[in-house]
Formats: structure tokens, C-alpha cells, sequence
């Protein structure tokens, strides 16, 4: 495994009152080095590329929506490197391995594009909509190949509405672990929870394409990011004491995930939690909440060891460390301060679950509930400098007074406003320095 000289570091308020029993940390991990200029400067040996495009019949309305996915994924096609594997999958309630047709992955070469692209070209919408069964295939075709980064883009228009939650969830499962995936909605008539909980498990990201003109880019910065990947895989290796345990773990930068299920037992007091594919120059902000049994006055105890370490639970792991320490004392102004990095990603996951609750509550009729959330939402976006949430915000209710979270709701929102706020919600941004 590539090395990149990832570090460790640790913000927290290591003091608790007397009895006090939780600590938090915001665990901040960097890798080392830079990012490449291009994807043709990253080296293609290793990596295999899986593009799942939707062809249900929803795909023909309007009649450009088919020709933009399929200009995209050409203009992708095209930025695949010489010598990276590959493949294309079209689904509606199955799924076809367009290229190649042999049940296998083939190796990016002037002439593999061209005819990729050929094959792809050719498809025209018709049918429902089985998500499941894509990623089934998927894994089967990543399977025929090996290679270290394994990643996908996933893009539908449209609803499972083809198998059960069951079946999808079953899919998902097979998947996870096996390759990462990036989900994109296109246009407004899927379902942002869906699309959420594959990227989530896969490790992934999630986002709308809302016009078909956006697509091609979204495309190409997709594949760029993957490209960008040099180590596959890692996982944060955490070590309790004795009568100490982890109550939760998660992802709080670029975006709000919960990793705290995702613990894989690594030996005595130690969990593995996996983080997914690194790339030079990059870094990632992660809230770690740990319950210990109380201590003394003055006493100090090493409440969490955190590491990097390889894919599997049983992996090496990196020689960076960082680690989390409780302190109980009786000095009250030490106890009651709170690390600005804690207090900041705590309101930023507050403001996720405004969104996600105020938009809940709107589908429901709920406007009482509805203007608190989205208020609350307002204040909390302003509060934290996050001016991108603070935009589509305002999309969806008139801001009275942000400091206050004082709104009113919008008569009519638009569902592509709606839901880009869902799909964004989870984006935070960092401390202002």
C-alpha cells in the first residue's frame, strides 16, 4: 500500500467535571503530498471504472434527457486512461452489461473507447427501474477483474420502484466494501433517501443533476476525483480502555456521515471503522464521542487511541496516531470550555437534521413544524459561515431575520430547490480561522 505520510490530529477539551463521563474529539486525518494535475498523470494500473446509466422508459421524457446521458458518459469514456479497466452497464428493471459483452472488464485503448462508445450510443429507453439489479452486476463484473481502486457512478432519473427495499438493501450489502460509489438523481422524480443510502454504504457521494447541460461535467469531476485516489481503502483503527466505549463516530468533513454501525471488531477494546479511498493532499474531519467510567479529581486517563490502518479489520496499521484524553477536575472554567472545532461540527450536525426534518415535516402538511426546522436551519447556517446552505435555504422559505431563524414559508417552491437542499444538507464546512 502506497504510503502518502497521512497524520493525526486531535482538537478536544480533555477536562470533565466530577462524574462526568463523555469526551469528544474532532479527529482531523491529512495525507501528505499533492494532488495530480490530471487523470491521465495518476497511473490507471489497479483501478477499474464502472459507469451504471439508467435507460428506463422515464429516460424519454424529455427526448434530450437520453441524448445528454449518453454525450456524458462518451465525454467520460473519453477520459478513462490508457490501461485502466473498465466497463458500462445500462439498467431499467435489469441490467445489461453494454461494454463489453463478454461478461468481464476491458482495458481503456483508443480503440476500446471508440467502441464503447459505440455500444453506448445505442441504447434507447424502455422498461422500469431495478437499482438493485445494476449493482448485482456490477460487483460481478468488478469481480472478474482484479484491482485495487474500484470505483462507480451511478445515475437514475427515476424511483426503485421495480424490486423491494428488501432486494435493494440485500444488493447494497453485497456491495459494500467492494467498490466505492458516487449516486447522481437526474432531473426531480427520484428519491433522494434511496440514492443516499447506497452512496452512504458505498462509500460514496450523492448529489442532483438538475438540467441535462450539467451532466457532462458532473461526469468528467466525478471520474477526475477517482482518478485522484492512490490508496484504497483505509479504516480508523480505535482503541478504548477497559469500562470505556465509543458512543458514536462520524464523519463530520466535507459531509455529515455516521459511522458508529460500521464497527468491525479488531482485537481486545478495538474497532474498525472503514473510511474509504484516499488521494494525495487530502483531509477529512471526523467526531469522536467516547463513554468512560468516571475518575478521580485530577486524574487523567487515555480515553481513545485512534490509527490508520489497511482495508480488513485484521490489517497493518500506519505509524500515526492520535489520542483523545479525559482529565476530571473541580475548576469549573476549565470543564465548562468547549473546543471551538467540537462546538462548531456539533451545530453543523444540528443543521443537517433541521433540513432533513423541516423538509420532512413540509411533505407532511406540517407547517408549524416546517418553519421552526427551517428557522433553526437559518440561524445555525449563518451562525457557521455556511453560505452555500444559507442560498438554497432561501430558495425555500423568505428569511426574515437569519440571526433569529425567523422565517416565513414560500408559497410555491420549486422541487428541484427542495430537493437540492435535501441532497446538500449534509455538506459542512470547516471553523472560520
Amino acid at each position: 500500500m502506497s504510503d502518502l505520510g497521512f497524520t493525526i490530529d486531535v482538537h478536544q477539551n480533555e477536562y470533565l467535571p466530577d462524574g462526568g463521563r463523555e469526551i469528544s474529539a474532532i479527529i482531523t486525518v491529512t495525507s501528505g503530498g499533492t494532488q495530480p494535475a490530471s487523470p491521465a498523470l495518476a497511473s490507471a494500473l489497479g483501478r477499474a471504472e464502472i459507469i451504471m446509466i439508467d435507460r428506463s422508459s422515464s429516460m424519454s421524457m424529455p427526448s434530450d434527457k437520453m441524448r445528454a446521458v449518453l454525450t456524458a458518459t462518451s465525454a467520460a469514456v473519453n477520459k478513462i486512461p490508457d490501461g485502466m479497466a473498465f466497463a458500462l452497464i445500462a439498467g431499467n428493471e435489469r441490467a445489461r452489461l453494454v461494454f463489453p459483452d463478454d461478461g468481464t472488464m476491458t482495458i481503456a485503448n483508443p480503440r476500446t473507447r471508440v467502441a464503447a462508445k459505440r455500444a453506448v450510443n445505442g441504447l434507447r429507453p424502455a422498461g422500469g427501474t431495478a437499482i438493485g439489479q445494476w449493482l448485482r452486476l456490477a460487483r460481478e463484473v468488478f469481480d472478474s477483474r482484479p484491482s485495487e481502486l474500484r470505483h462507480a457512478i451511478l445515475l437514475t432519473d427515476g424511483k426503485n420502484e421495480h424490486e423491494t427495499s428488501a432486494e435493494l438493501d440485500s444488493a447494497i450489502g453485497l456491495c459494500t466494501g467492494l467498490f466505492t460509489c458516487d449516486c447522481r438523481g437526474f432531473g426531480t422524480d427520484w428519491e433522494v433517501a434511496e440514492l443516499r443510502k447506497i452512496a452512504s454504504a458505498l462509500l460514496g457521494t450523492v448529489d442532483i443533476v438538475p438540467a441535462p447541460q450539467d451532466l457532462e461535467s458532473d461526469f468528467a469531476a466525478m471520474l477526475q476525483t477517482a482518478m485522484g485516489k492512490q490508496v484504497a481503502n483505509l479504516g480508523l483503527r480505535i482503541w478504548t480502555p477497559d469500562h470505556a466505549s465509543i458512543r458514536f463516530l462520524r464523519k463530520v468533513a466535507p459531509f455529515i456521515e455516521d459511522l458508529t454501525g460500521r464497527r468491525a471488531e479488531s482485537g481486545p477494546q478495538t474497532g474498525h471503522y472503514p473510511i474509504g479511498a484516499w488521494g494525495a493532499g487530502e483531509s477529512r474531519d471526523y467526531h469522536l464521542c467516547v463513554r468512560v467510567a468516571p475518575g478521580a479529581l485530577d486524574q487523567e486517563l487515555l480515553a481513545a487511541r485512534v490509527r490508520l490502518a489497511t482495508a480488513t479489520a485484521d490489517g497493518p496499521t500506519l505509524p500515526d496516531e492520535g489520542l483523545v484524553r479525559a482529565v476530571w477536575t473541580a475548576d469549573e472554567e476549565l470543564f465548562t470550555a468547549i473546543d471551538p472545532e467540537v462546538a462548531h461540527y456539533t451545530g453543523q450536525a444540528e443543521l443537517a437534521r433541521a433540513i432533513q426534518e423541516g423538509l420532512a415535516a413540509r411533505k407532511n402538511g406540517d407547517e408549524k413544524t416546517t418553519t421552526a426546522r427551517l428557522g433553526r436551519a437559518v440561524a445555525l447556517a449563518r451562525e457557521s459561515g455556511h453560505d452555500e446552505t444559507a442560498r438554497l435555504l432561501a430558495r425555500v422559505v423568505d428569511v426574515v431575520d437569519a440571526p433569529a431563524g425567523t422565517v416565513r414559508l414560500k408559497r410555491t417552491v420549486e422541487a428541484v430547490d427542495e430537493m437540492t437542499l435535501d441532497t446538500r444538507s449534509t455538506r459542512t464546512v470547516r471553523t472560520r480561522k
